[in-house]
């Protein structure tokens, strides 16, 4: 079937939650066949992740305990998209407030949905370099912990398990490939 044939048609929208982080939709289709299907769509503004990698060539990541898990979780510094927010000024913002450091240097490393299947959260991940530090300065519902780990530590983290969430995965195989390419 071509891409044209394949596609959803959307009969009726329903928004069942609207928190300050998400939005729980669901949506009467029609399929392609004609037969008709709901979906449950969550909307988010969407977010990005920093990779920032210090004079050292050690990356900065953050713990904090994520409550939906029930645990710590290791991670890049990473926040939501505010409405509007460019997503490298969102980078700038979120860097800073999470850890304190300043970047010299910015690129774009990806794009990506986090959950395509009931999700329409983007994340853009960025690659930070020549870093200043400086006072963090978290929302006053984060509680972080800041460290850096070495390029030897993160394909060991990566291997283990250690790190838990998608953008970190996501953020720090492209870190760790970077690195082995050099």
């Amino acid at each position: 079937m071509a891409s044209s044939e394949v596609g959803e048609k959307t009969l009726g929208v329903t928004t069942v939650f609207s928190g300050r982080v998400l939005t729980v939709e669901v949506h009467e289709v029609e399929l392609p066949g004609g037969g008709r299907t709901s979906r449950e769509v969550v909307r988010h503004p969407g977010a990005v992740a920093v990779v920032a990698e210090t004079d050292e060539g050690h990356v900065v990541l953050v713990d904090q305990f994520r409550y939906p898990i029930g645990r710590m979780s290791k991670e890049v510094p990473a926040g939501k998209l505010e409405p509007g927010e460019d997503p490298l000024a969102c980078a700038k913002r979120e860097l800073e407030e999470e850890t304190g450091y300043r970047a010299g240097h910015w690129k774009f490393v990806t794009r990506f949905f986090t959950s395509p299947g009931f999700s329409d959260e983007v994340m853009y991940v960025y690659y930070a370099t020549g870093l200043t530090p400086g006072a963090s300065h978290p929302d006053e519902d984060e509680f972080l912990e800041v460290s850096s780990m070495s390029p030897k530590g993160v394909r060991h983290g990566l291997a283990s398990g250690l790190f838990c969430d998608a953008k970190t995965l996501v953020a720090l195989q492209w870190w760790a490939g970077r690195r082995s390419e050099k």
